[in-house]
C-alpha cells in the first residue's frame, strides 16, 4: 500500500492530455512515451524504435515498435501519437506544446511531430507526455485510463484509494510486484499511516523527517526534486505597467550591488539543515547540482557578510544615520518579501531569509499574500518561488526577455542580451550536449551570466529533495537516473521493485 499524497488525482483523474504526469507521477504507471532516459541521463527508445530530427530542426520522425498494445487489447499506433500530441496542444495545460505545429501520422507506424521553430527541449515534453489511445479517448477517460505502460487501474474507490494490477501482455519488463494499493489522501495523512503501519511506502516533507523512522522503515531521498528561490525585479520603477496594468519595477532590487550581497549573505546550508533536515542542496541558479548543464564556475562563497558588506559599499550604501539600514541617493535598502500565505516552508524561508540580511543592513518586511495579489505584484516585488528544475527550458522561462510580459515568466523583467543569445543558441542547437555548452554560458561565461558572479537575477536559495518513508521489505532496485537525480520521480522503475519479506 502506497501513500503519495495523491487526493489531487482523485478529483482530476489520469489523463496525459490534461496533465496527468508532466512532472509528477505519470509514465511508467498506466502509460508510455516515445522516448525515456536510461540511468546515464542519455535518451533511449520506449515505444520509438528509432528516430531522427530533420536538418531544419523542425521535424522530428519517428518509428514505432509493433508489438505495443493498449490494456483494452487495441494495438498501438502512430494515428495514437498524433492524436496525443494534437488533443494535449489543444487543451493547453501543463504539457508546453506550443510551440507543436501539428503531429502528423505518415503511416501506421510512423509519426512526425512538426514544430514551429527548432527547440531542442521539446524533447522534455516527448519523453513526458503518455500515449492515450483515439478509440477510447473521451470526457471518462481520466477516470477510467487506457494505457500502455506495465499497470492498469482495476478498482477506484472514491475518496479513498485505487488499485493497479501488472499488465500481462506489457511490452516491457514486467512487474515484480503485481498488485499496488494508492492511497487517495493528503500528504499529511502519508505520515501518519506509516506510522500506523498501514503503508509500505509514503511521501513526506523533508520538514517532517525524523531521525527515528517508524519500526520497520527507512528514509528514502531523491535529490534534486524542486528548486526555490526568490526573483528579484531587474529594473527601477519608472511608472511602467503590464498588458494588465500591473506595476513593473523596484527601486531597491534594481541595484546590483542589492542583489549580488543577498546572494552572499545567505547561509544556504543553514536554510537545508533548520528547514529541510538536511534534505535539499545549495542552489545559486535553477540547476541542479551536477545535472549536465550546470555550470561549476559560477559557484560563490555564500554565507559570507563580510563580502556582502563590501559589495553594498562598493555599490555606494551607506548607514548615514546609524539606524543599521543602508541608504542611498535617499532611497533606504528596503523591500516586501511576498510568500503564500497558506505555505508554511516558503513562509519558513522567508523568514530565515530576512533575518540573515538584517545584519548586512538590509531591511525586508516579511507578507503572506494570496495567489491573486501575488500575480498582480511579482514584477514590482521579491516574491518566494518553487518550481522543477529538471528541464533547462527552466532558464529560458525565467530569464529570457522576450516572455518579461507573460505573467509567470520571466517575472523580474530581466533582459540581458549576452544571455539571450546563450538561450537562443541553446534552444536551436542539434544536440542535448551542444545546448548544454549555451545553457552553462547562460549563468556564467566568465563575463556575464544570471548568477551572483554576473547579474545576480535571482535570488537562488535551495534544490529541495523529495523524501519518503520506505519498508524495509520494499526493494526499490536501482533507480534511473540515480548520478544525474534531478529528473524523474519514485515511480521510474516500478517495475524493478520487489518485496523481499515473506
Amino acid at each position: 500500500m502506497v501513500a503519495l499524497g495523491w487526493e489531487h488525482y482523485d478529483r482530476i483523474g489520469f489523463d496525459p492530455t490534461l496533465g496527468w504526469g508532466f512532472g509528477s507521477y505519470g509514465p511508467p504507471l498506466f502509460h508510455s512515451t516515445l522516448l525515456q532516459r536510461n540511468g546515464n541521463y542519455e535518451l533511449v527508445g520506449d515505444l520509438a524504435e528509432s528516430y531522427t530530427i530533420s536538418k531544419n530542426r523542425q521535424v522530428w520522425k519517428f518509428t514505432l515498435r509493433k508489438d505495443v498494445y493498449f490494456s483494452d487489447g487495441h494495438p498501438l499506433k502512430a494515428k495514437d501519437v498524433a492524436y496525443t500530441f494534437n488533443t494535449t496542444k489543444q487543451n493547453a495545460n501543463a504539457v508546453d506544446l506550443t510551440n507543436l505545429e501539428s503531429a502528423v501520422a505518415t503511416g501506421d507506424y510512423e509519426v512526425e511531430l512538426r514544430l514551429k521553430k527548432p527547440e531542442i527541449t521539446f524533447v522534455n515534453r516527448i519523453t513526458a507526455l503518455g500515449i492515450v489511445p483515439q478509440h477510447a479517448h473521451n470526457r471518462n477517460y481520466a477516470r477510467n485510463p487506457i494505457g500502455s505502460g506495465p499497470y492498469e487501474l482495476v478498482q477506484w474507490n472514491e475518496g479513498e484509494q485505487i488499485v493497479i494490477a501488472a499488465r500481462p501482455n506489457y511490452y516491457g519488463q514486467p512487474p515484480s510486484i503485481k498488485r499496488l494499493v494508492f492511497l487517495l489522501t493528503k500528504e499529511d495523512a502519508a505520515l501518519a499511516a506509516a506510522r500506523a503501519g498501514q503503508v509500505q511506502l509514503a511521501q513526506i516533507l523533508p520538514a517532517t523527517v525524523v531521525k527515528a523512522p517508524p519500526e520497520g522503515m527507512k528514509v528514502y531521498a531523491i535529490k534534486n526534486q524542486w528548486h526555490t528561490g526568490i526573483t528579484l525585479p531587474y529594473i527601477p520603477n519608472t511608472g511602467q505597467l503590464t498588458p494588465k496594468g500591473n506595476p513593473i519595477g523596484n527601486n531597491i532590487t534594481a541595484d546590483l550591488a542589492i542583489r549580488r550581497a543577498m546572494n552572499y549573505a545567505i547561509d544556504r546550508q543553514f536554510l537545508i539543515k533548520g528547514l529541510l533536515n538536511g534534505f535539499g542542496s545549495p542552489a545559486i541558479s535553477p540547476v541542479p547540482k551536477g545535472a549536465p548543464w550546470q555550470e561549476p564556475t559560477a559557484e560563490i562563497s555564500d554565507a559570507n557578510v563580510q563580502t556582502a558588506r563590501q559589495i553594498l559599499a562598493q555599490g555606494g550604501w551607506r548607514d548615514s544615520d546609524g539606524t543599521g539600514i543602508l541608504k542611498k541617493q535617499g532611497m533606504e535598502a528596503e523591500f516586501s518579501l511576498i510568500y503564500p500565505a497558506q505555505d508554511p516552508l516558503r513562509q519558513g524561508f522567508v523568514l530565515a531569509i530576512a533575518k540573515m540580511l538584517k545584519p548586512v543592513g538590509i531591511e525586508v518586511n516579511v507578507e503572506g499574500k494570496s495567489w491573486d495579489y501575488i500575480e498582480r505584484h511579482i514584477h514590482s516585488n521579491p516574491v518566494i518561488y518553487l518550481i522543477k528544475p529538471s528541464d533547462p527550458k527552466t532558464l529560458q522561462n525565467i530569464y529570457y526577455s522576450p516572455l518579461a510580459e507573460q505573467a509567470w515568466s520571466n517575472p523580474s523583467y530581466y533582459k540581458n542580451p549576452s544571455v539571450d543569445k546563450a538561450i537562443e543558441s541553446a534552444m536551436t542547437s542539434a544536440s542535448e550536449a551542444q545546448a548544454n555548452v549555451f545553457w552553462r554560458k547562460v549563468q556564467w561565461d566568465g563575463q556575464t551570466g544570471v548568477t551572483p558572479k554576473g547579474d545576480a537575477a535571482f535570488l537562488s536559495l535551495v534544490n529541495i529533495d523529495s523524501t519518503y518513508l520506505v519498508s524495509n521489505c520494499l526493494d526499490l532496485g536501482k533507480p534511473k537516473n540515480q548520478n544525474h537525480r534531478h529528473d524523474g520521480t519514485i515511480l521510474d522503475n516500478i517495475t524493478a521493485w520487489k518485496w523481499i519479506c515473506e
